[in-house]
């Protein structure tokens, strides 16, 4: 059997419990293709599923992929050996960490020519989760003014740019170091959250995503406008729960409590990978690794602070 090197759970590695070694390479199966994987980016998924101890069965992390298809099964009609193609793979048991992947026709579109393996990867969950926070949990209409609270990591640079995509006054809440990065998006206005909170402002809101924090969900619904929309989207472990469980009993009125769970989307994913092609949005990426790396990257990104997303080339 033919070897590749991946990047492998093991619960009793230490300290970082992710290693490099080399194990079978995946044989495709009629439905499948056999992708080269170029790049891949790392998102709070994996670190989350490996936290709560939900491990794939391949014991292979990582959902964003860019890479070159090797082969394709029988069944395949979509796709031919040399594309270039970009995917997420939270469907369909991750495994991006690695050399090669096996992965269904469903799970990725042709990555257009002029973006990098690296800007390609780093897309597909991010992008898509806020596409769906904006567009489908939010609908989002020209003129709505727009709060992204964590708007500097890898979901909120793309929801700043998607919302002024669609029309909308963004205002951002992020770091001091950030404030820049933001308005180079294109946010009207950055909050530092080092020095302001956001709700104690007058200003309300037609829709606020919450990528990042920890905040109550009375201070989110006291931004709302009349007929406005919280999404969560991300943050604390302890904001998703109380999102969750609490949201419905904050939705009274005419303001909304949502939540997302964000799914992966062909036609949303082949949506976001034209405005990339046409630079109507762009990928911030905050670091990139390389694949012997990979355990430091995801130390780095646990931490929270990144600008942008973190990418593993190989």
């Amino acid at each position: 059997m033919e070897k590749m090197k991946a990047i492998v759970y093991e619960k009793k590695a230490s300290p970082d419990k992710l290693i490099l070694c080399d194990i079978d390479k995946p044989i495709p199966k009629p439905n499948e293709l056999l992708i080269e994987i170029r790049a891949f980016s790392l998102n709070a998924a994996d670190y989350r599923s490996m936290k709560m101890g939900l491990i794939p069965k391949s014991k292979i992390f990582g959902a964003d992929i860019a890479g070159i298809v090797e082969a394709v099964g029988k069944d395949i009609s979509r796709f031919k050996p040399g594309d270039e193609v970009m995917g997420d793979l939270a469907d369909y048991g991750f495994g991006g960490c690695a050399e090669f992947v096996a992965a269904p026709e469903k799970a990725v579109v042709l990555k257009p020519s002029a973006v990098s393996f690296e800007e390609a990867a780093a897309l597909p969950l991010a992008a898509v989760t806020a596409l769906q926070a904006l567009r489908k949990k939010g609908n989002i209409q020209k003129g709505d003014k727009v709060l992204i609270v964590g708007c500097a990591g890898g979901v909120g640079t793309y929801a700043i740019q998607l919302a002024k995509f669609y029309g909308a006054e963004v205002t951002g809440v992020c770091s001091s170091k950030n404030i820049q990065q933001s308005r180079e998006l294109g946010a009207d206005l950055v909050i530092d959250y080092t020095k302001e909170d956001f709700y104690k402002r007058d200003k309300r809101y037609d829709l606020i995503l919450g990528v990042n924090g920890d905040y109550h969900l009375s201070a989110y619904r006291r931004c709302l406008a009349p007929n406005g929309t919280y999404v969560m989207v991300g943050g604390s472990l302890s904001q998703i729960f109380k999102s969750l469980v609490f949201g419905w009993l904050f939705s009274f009125g005419s303001k909304k409590m949502l939540s997302l769970a964000a799914k992966p989307n062909l036609d949303d994913l082949e949506f976001l990978a034209k405005l990339l092609d046409a630079s109507k949005i762009k990928t911030v990426i905050d670091r990139s690794y390389s694949f012997e790396k990979t355990a430091e990257a995801m130390n780095y990104l646990i931490q929270g602070h990144s600008s942008g997303k973190v990418v593993i080339s190989i």
